[in-house]
């Protein structure tokens, strides 16, 4: 029997990018997947995937920034399973602007959402069925959430809100047996930088230069699966990302330099 075969996973952001993956890389281990995002349709197709694959699906469309739609959501996963062993907080937006250029405060307040307070929601209505299971929570954070990303000024601030919230329960979980593991990944080839808001809240609509070259979604979910499975406290997707953590101490100038570089880096021609 695997890790994790007939465990209620419930997974956030699932109709597309690291949460689709995530489900696809799980579905043969026969878990229970519950399925959540705002797109009924995109959430069946990934359904009918993970089933081919040998997992049950249950598909619940939720807006993560409702909470009384999240707590609906998981009534009904417990319902259906009776139980929550592993809480997912995928759902996500990105926000390309600078500072100056914000043309409606709203916009910060609907990342924020989002990022940060669906990821909240979702868990304090979670924990007490992952307490009884002595489950898992899975917080698909980002480097941004760990340093300062030029153009990025809100997104960053909303993953390093949820950098600080998940390092904070963690350690309120103490002797539970449920443990949080973050997770911080560079670029990944997904829609959300095509999707991402503009400064006058359109999608920023369009592919980055560098898409090519980002970490695959797949091998992406290969590496959450292994930190799940492990149930480590933080994963890196990325030599950039293990390495810039501690530079950052050191030097923090050279991970300004090295940001600035990443970002142009991943709008470019090859």
């Amino acid at each position: 029997m695997s890790e994790f075969t007939n465990q209620v996973i419930l997974i956030t952001g699932a109709s597309s990018g690291i949460g689709k993956a995530l489900a696809c890389a799980l579905a043969p281990q026969s878990p229970k997947l519950v399925l959540v995002a705002r797109d009924h349709a995109r959430l069946q197709e990934v359904a009918l995937t993970c089933e081919n694959l040998g997992a049950s699906a249950l598909v619940i469309p939720t807006d993560v920034t409702d909470s009384q739609a999240c707590a609906s959501m998981i009534q009904q996963a417990v319902s259906t399973f009776s139980r929550i062993d592993v809480l997912v907080n995928n759902s996500g937006i990105s926000m390309w602007s600078t500072v100056d250029d914000i043309q409606d405060m709203q916009l910060v307040h609907h990342v924020m959402a989002v990022n940060f307070f669906g990821s909240v929601s979702c868990t304090k209505l979670a924990l007490p069925f992952l307490k009884a299971t002595q489950g898992r929570i899975v917080a698909i954070s980002s480097l941004a959430g760990l340093t300062g990303i030029p153009g990025h000024s809100v997104y960053c601030a909303s993953k390093h809100a949820m950098n600080g919230f998940f390092e904070s329960l963690r350690i309120e979980l103490a002797g539970t047996g449920v443990t949080v593991t973050i997770v911080a990944p560079d670029f990944v080839q997904s829609e959300i930088h095509e999707r991402s808001v503009g400064a006058n809240g359109q999608p920023f609509g369009r592919v980055l230069q560098g898409h090519a070259r980002f970490l695959s979604a797949e091998r992406c979910a290969d590496m959450i699966v292994k930190a799940m499975t492990q149930r480590k406290r933080m994963v890196f997707t990325s030599w950039r990302g293990q390495w810039g953590r501690w530079m950052k101490l050191v030097s923090p100038y050279v991970i300004d330099w090295v940001v600035r570089k990443g970002v142009a880096d991943a709008d470019r021609q090859a």
